[in-house]
């Protein structure tokens, strides 16, 4: 495969080409915004939820950046076009762009736009995992940062919460669970929670330090048309790790079986396979069924 193509500020460039300022607030401060996406069939998935929690976020770094929906649109669609990927993961991140070194950020703004592809396997009834098997999960030191210092539903480029995270797995595990600061669980570091008790599905409360994911939420229409009853509220850790059945969601691994959490077997089973089995049928049917 020829060199990726990465869209910045407005033109295409060669990966290897693509860079962005050492004085860029982004890379001083974090001080951005993004939204990782999926391509299916070459179309973005759920562009609309994404575009309106892109702009949610922007709205929480009071960051006017004057890029439309449509044009943001354009840049991805011209990338995926220029790298002839049709199934793809897709990353766009806006930038404050570059001001004056000090942390008071300037009303006028040039920002930084960037798109970054990579080839992911079909999804759909055809499609196929992009993980390798169920998630281990532990549950980690780490809190998740209280809403009142960073707003939980802004996606910034500022993800020390969960790298720190991270850093307290063990080698065989794959995603850390975060807590709140009273000890109630809240999400991974880059997915959401959902677990299965008597054949209703449970998900920690958006109330709560919890980043809307719309995997998450398109898991919980699903249920919803399935006649599954759904209950978003607070938990302890030990609700989870004595759950009939437990996945993650995020865009690219979509629903991601646990296999434990903090050594305890838990595992899939028919609420979650249900769940899967009609989120391909919604991949398939907004994605594909016209190719």
């Amino acid at each position: 495969m020829s060199e990726l193509q990465y869209h910045v500020d407005g033109d295409l460039v060669p990966a290897s080409a693509a860079t962005v300022s050492v004085d860029d607030r982004g890379f001083r401060y974090g001080d951005g915004a993004f939204e990782t996406l999926r391509a299916y069939g070459g179309t973005i998935f759920e562009w609309d939820a994404h575009a309106e929690r892109l702009e949610r976020t922007c709205e929480h770094l009071h960051l006017e950046h004057g890029c439309s929906r449509a044009d943001l649109r354009a840049r991805m669609d011209e990338t995926l076009a220029a790298n002839d990927l049709v199934d793809a993961y897709v990353r766009l991140s806006i930038t404050r762009g570059v001001q004056p070194g000090k942390l008071t950020p300037q009303p006028e703004v040039d920002p930084t736009v960037v798109v970054y592809v990579k080839p992911l396997p079909r999804g759909g009834l055809e499609g196929e995992s992009v993980w390798d098997g169920p998630a281990t999960v532990e549950t980690v030191e780490t809190r998740r940062i209280p809403d009142a210092a960073l707003p939980a539903a802004a996606k910034t480029h500022n993800y020390l919460n969960g790298i720190l995270a991270r850093t307290e797995l063990s080698p065989d595990a794959d995603e850390a669970l975060l807590c709140d600061l009273e000890g109630r669980v809240a999400e991974g570091a880059t997915s959401n929670l959902c677990f299965v008790v008597d054949g209703e599905l449970h998900t920690p409360t958006l109330e709560g330090p919890v980043l809307p994911g719309i995997t998450r939420r398109v898991v919980l229409e699903l249920a919803a048309d399935a006649d599954i009853s759904t209950h978003e509220g607070w938990y302890e850790p030990a609700d989870v790790r004595t759950a009939d059945e437990a996945f993650l969601t995020n865009t690219t691994w979509e629903l991601r079986p646990v296999a434990s959490i903090d050594g305890h077997a838990i595992g899939g089973g028919p609420v979650t396979s249900l769940l899967a089995e009609r989120f391909d049928e919604r991949v398939e049917a907004e994605s594909y069924s016209n190719n």
